[in-house]
């Protein structure tokens, strides 16, 4: 999933990022409610963490102002409010859960998953992408080609899913360190060439024809074919 994180405390952030990145999420992250808001109406995400009481800009008027811009993104509350009226201002305001303070971890996940799989009213979620033979399923995060499972890496689905995202493109090794890495520099080291290589083994080794390709001294496409 591709998710926006608007949270000021740097210590639960970082919490939070780390954790749902280990699990294979790309995420991007805004500490005040302006810079959320702002991030949130110029990109697309499956889903948004907002916690309630934001600098700047607090946490149910993000998502008033988003609603009324017509971004339907579902969202998830994070608040220390948790009495029964703080939960029905955050859902009446356009929030989809809400979720209390302190959490575990792997409730925060159950309830983001179970909200991209709900969707919403204004659009259906995007569950698989497909590229020639090769089959992503972003809500089981399994890959097959051909019919045949083929077992990856949390980074490694997240490098196969921003390439599928663009087939027949080239990608740069800038787009991958900022899009799948979220490296806003390049820190040379040959980790982007590692994980190609890794990921070139297990979806084209075994198959007659081969999708990932190097596009020498630009970078790398998925297509078919030369």
């Amino acid at each position: 999933m591709h998710i926006l994180l608007i949270e000021d405390d740097k210590e639960a952030a970082e919490y939070i990022l780390k954790g749902l990145r280990e699990s294979g999420h790309v995420v991007d992250h805004a500490g005040d409610g302006e810079d959320g808001l702002h991030i949130a109406l110029n990109n697309s995400f499956d889903v948004l963490i907002v916690d309630r009481m934001l600098p700047r800009l607090d946490g149910l008027s993000v998502v008033q102002r988003l609603r009324a811009g017509q971004v339907s993104t579902p969202v998830l509350f994070l608040s220390a409010l948790g009495e029964v009226n703080d939960r029905i201002r955050g859902l009446r305001s356009g929030g989809d859960d809400y979720l209390v303070k302190p959490f575990a971890f792997a409730e925060l996940q159950a309830r983001l998953e179970a909200l991209v799989r709900r969707g919403n009213v204004f659009e259906a979620v995007e569950t698989k992408i497909s590229f020639a033979d090769l089959e992503m399923d972003l809500l089981s995060r399994t890959v097959s080609r051909d019919g045949q499972n083929i077992e990856l890496q949390p980074r490694e689905f997240r490098l196969l899913e921003y390439l599928m995202r663009n087939a027949g493109q080239v990608v740069t090794r800038t787009m991958l360190l900022e899009n799948v890495w979220e490296y806003h520099f390049d820190p040379r080291t040959n980790v982007i060439d590692v994980h190609i290589s890794r990921l070139r083994a297990k979806i084209d080794k075994n198959f007659p024809t081969s999708l990932l390709h190097t596009v020498r001294g630009a970078g790398y496409s998925l297509r078919v074919g030369p």
